[in-house]
């Protein structure tokens, strides 16, 4: 096995991907598992699985009505895993049945973490004491709000985990039987929605240096200043699109008093980037809008985080590189540093590679469903993405529809570099160089 690892790391990530969501098809499968006592369909089955493992929170079937208490405790169990990560979770659990982490173990979340192998252990250990830290603030903060919604305590205590876990993992599922739409104006529940999301989505290797270096903003890492930054300006910029493009729709913002607009429009601009947890109805929003959360989804949050999408550094990446173009700069530069040029390739080629999955992904969907190109590239993009946010339309979508979503999130989830690692037989490395020439670009 430490073979294996070694020698193909991210292969072997997402095979044990894979049988995770297999295992958690199976789990789902159990008659225990739905409201009703019968067997979920297969489709439903693995569909929510998939959802579930990669942190999506796209559905066939409603999570709060359809699927039992065990049910839903399995989607809550695959979210903990797809949010924090397969390889990060064994090393979790090496560290607790041997109190250390083993070289199979290492190898593989240094894979999946883009982290270097003796940093490994520290972030596992960082990793446990944020997403511990932050699911116990949001449980401690939800518990009030669904008792004051009337649920019983055992009730109350069980959504607010649920939702804990489902926030800070950007899980995207909802137990509650109306959704989210009834509370578009209550803070309560927007904040905490707002807080968790922020802090799954930065990436752990972030909150890690902002904690290692605190006081010490100058000397956080690239990443670190890159992906806050990034991620800053997209969350302001995507909240005064989705005003502009929201404020006079009377079945979104026009009917909210002015400070629950800036609230569900603060909300909104964060969730579109990872967890989807939307308090207005998708469907209703102009087509601008639709067009403005595809592009916040396909951007997504921070490396190494609970989001998908190509990430905040890869965006940042290629438009310092357009900059340094147009300045006329031989080198790619970022808060003193200058970037190289490996790192912009593997920028073009994640976005290349991720644009041709949802253009496919979108196609696909059109001629097996007959939906409109607007409904189906938002569908595609929010399952790459692992966003999570639907125009309504999944419920409906053929059984040849519902498997394409299901292989667009489980793409989305293992990543674009992951696969194209995976599929990749061999590293080449040329003895012979050609001579160099310029085609004309433009």
């Amino acid at each position: 096995m430490d073979h294996v690892a070694r020698d193909s790391p991210a292969r072997l990530a997402l095979f044990v991907f894979a049988g995770i969501v297999l295992v958690e098809t199976s789990l789902l499968s159990l008659p225990a598992s739905t409201s009703s006592g019968q067997r979920a369909p297969f489709v439903d089955a693995f569909f929510t699985a998939t959802s579930s493992v990669c942190v999506t929170g796209l559905v066939t079937v409603d999570t709060a009505t359809y699927w039992s208490p065990l049910g839903q405790f399995f989607i809550a169990i695959g979210m903990m895993i797809g949010g924090l990560g397969i390889m990060m979770m064994a090393s979790i659990l090496g560290i607790v049945v041997s109190r250390r982490i083993g070289l199979t173990q290492r190898f593989l979340a240094a894979s999946e973490t883009k982290s270097r192998l003796g940093e490994v252990g520290l972030l596992v250990r960082a990793v446990v004491v944020v997403a511990l830290s932050a699911q116990a603030i949001l449980f401690l903060t939800l518990t009030p709000f669904f008792i004051r919604e009337g649920d019983a305590m055992l009730s109350a205590l069980w959504h607010a985990a649920f939702m804990a876990i489902s926030i800070f993992n950007n899980g995207g599922f909802v137990v509650m039987r109306d959704g989210l739409g009834p509370y578009a104006g209550d803070w309560t529940l927007t904040l905490p929605i707002v807080f968790g999301t922020v802090v799954g989505a930065i990436g752990f290797p972030v909150v890690l240096d902002m904690w290692r270096r605190r006081g010490h903003g100058k000397k956080w890492s690239l990443t670190t200043k890159l992906t806050l930054v990034t991620y800053a300006v997209l969350l302001l910029l995507g909240a005064l699109l989705f005003f502009l493009f929201e404020w006079d729709n009377p079945k979104t913002l026009a009917n909210l008093s002015l400070g629950d607009q800036i609230q569900a429009t603060l909300l909104h601009s964060t969730v579109a980037r990872s967890s989807g947890l939307a308090t207005l109805d998708v469907s209703s929003m102009t087509q601008s809008t639709w067009f403005l959360l595809d592009g916040l989804m396909f951007i997504g949050g921070g490396s190494t985080s609970a989001a998908g999408g190509i990430k905040v550094t890869t965006l940042a990446v290629m438009f310092l590189a357009i900059v340094a173009e147009a300045r006329g700069d031989r080198d790619t530069q970022a808060f003193g540093r200058r970037l190289p040029s490996e790192v912009l390739r593997l920028a073009i080629a994640a976005t290349f590679l991720a644009s041709i999955i949802v253009t496919v992904g979108t196609i696909a969907l059109m001629e097996v469903s007959g939906l409109p190109l607007a409904d189906a590239l938002f569908e595609a993009v929010s399952a790459f993405a692992t966003c999570g946010l639907s125009t309504g339309v999944t419920p409906g979508l053929p059984t040849a529809g519902k498997y394409i979503i299901a292989v667009l999130m489980f793409a989305g989830r293992t990543g674009t570099m992951t696969l194209a690692a995976a599929l990749a037989l061999r590293t080449r490395r040329r003895v012979i160089h050609y001579p160099e020439e310029w085609p004309t670009i433009g």
